[in-house]
């Protein structure tokens, strides 16, 4: 889909100048398979008429009538496939709003352009309309039961893969997050959006983090063995948190490897409300007595809060990636980052910032004075074996990077 002549492209916005604007805006960009539509119902008429969906949609979110949200919501419930790109005069809170609600209904949303757009800015968003392929889950709805889970688990299906934390004023790399993966053996690699949710609904989260930790203990002493001393992270949820053998079960495991426990750390996650403060409690503050560090991951998002820094002893701290990810350019997003970063050095905790996707996020963190980064500027996910290929190409990257 490089040739830019079969792109499908739909615009709809109630105004005729806008529209004849885009147009020719989309023309001399190369696209020339547009269809224009003034209205909302005339747009989803188009659509349904179509036999394979437009790869890019150009949406106006104020319009009389349908407006913008609601076709938004339409195209939810036709599980549109291609690019979104909201082109408005509506404010930033506005739009980001929009972008929000798109995604929470799985659209895939290529960014938004105030009105009148240009056509460096078009151009930009329209050339991220195809994601990765190397890292795009599998285009697949198929669904697992809590049987197929388990037996994962327990053949030892499940893969680690690791993405690296590197300290932004340096580049070095200190650490690596373990992101669990399952080699379905006819599926290929799932993701864990597709299991992890079953995991928990059916109490298989225990299993599969103690199969998660032993995993990553035995590859941080390979790295460790071989020169490279990298601390693990491993996600633990609130389930993990309510057995109070946990904290044993971790000291044991670590022990037995030979692994050190202060190059252990447990980020706690939260999909759901704590149900016993009192267990997690209990287990948190044994394992900081062991020396294991704690992360409290996403914050600012689900249930991690201040009173989770109030009440549990946790040494570092997560910034979500949508904190982090255009914070650079984005007033309200920069507030956030900074708030955050600077309460958590007022209660001396390291903070790590998700989201790192190109060199401005970069460049912010280090404007910022942020101590470790992660995403995909500097790394995606990979197999352990990658890691020594990804380190040199790394050292590289850092050398040519101009200094502050």
């Amino acid at each position: 889909m490089n040739n830019k002549s079969a792109i499908d492209i739909l615009v709809l916005d109630d105004e005729p100048f806008m529209l004849k604007l885009l147009g020719r805006m989309l023309a001399g960009l190369g696209y020339t398979r547009v269809s224009c539509h003034e209205s909302g119902p005339a747009a989803l008429a188009a659509y349904d008429a179509l036999d394979d969906a437009p790869n890019v949609i150009l949406l106006d979110i104020n319009m009389p009538g349908m407006d913008g949200v609601e076709f938004v919501r339409h195209l939810a419930q036709r599980h549109y496939p291609g690019g979104l790109i909201l082109v408005s005069g509506e404010d930033d809170r506005m739009l980001q709003a929009t972008e929000k609600l798109a995604r929470a209904y799985h659209l895939f949303v290529l960014g938004s352009l105030h009105k009148p757009p240009t056509p460096a800015g078009l151009s930009v968003l329209l050339d991220k309309r195809i994601p990765s392929a190397a890292e795009k889950p599998p285009a697949t709805n198929k669904t697992y039961d809590a049987e197929a889970v388990r037996a994962a688990i327990v053949r030892g299906e499940l893969v680690n893969y690791y993405q690296p934390k590197v300290v932004v004023a340096t580049g070095d790399v200190i650490g690596m997050e373990t992101l669990v993966r399952w080699q379905h053996p006819e599926d290929g690699l799932v993701f864990p959006d597709r299991f992890i949710p079953v995991a928990e609904a059916h109490g298989l989260v225990g299993d599969l983090t103690r199969a998660v930790l032993k995993g990553a203990l035995v590859q941080a002493k390979a790295w460790q063995e071989a020169g490279q001393a990298l601390s693990v992270a491993v996600n633990v949820s609130m389930d993990d948190l309510a057995a109070l053998e946990f904290a044993d079960f971790v000291a044991a495991e670590t022990a037995a490897v030979g692994m050190p426990p202060q190059s252990v750390v447990l980020e706690v996650t939260e999909s759901r409300l704590m149900q016993s403060l009192a267990t997690s409690l209990d287990v948190l503050a044994r394992l900081r007595l062991k020396r294991f560090r704690l992360s409290i991951d996403d914050f600012g998002t689900g249930h991690s809060s201040l009173a989770q820094l109030r009440d549990l002893p946790f040494d570092e701290l997560k910034i979500d990636r949508s904190f982090t990810r255009g914070a650079w350019q984005d007033e309200r997003l920069r507030a956030i980052f900074e708030a955050s970063l600077s309460l958590a050095n007022q209660l001396g905790m390291e903070v790590v910032a998700e989201g790192v996707e190109d060199a401005d996020d970069w460049a912010f963190l280090r404007q910022t004075g942020c101590h470790l980064g992660q995403g995909y500027f500097i790394a995606r996910p990979m197999p352990a074996a990658a890691l020594p290929g990804w380190l040199e190409d790394w050292r590289r990257r850092m050398n040519r990077a101009p200094q502050n």
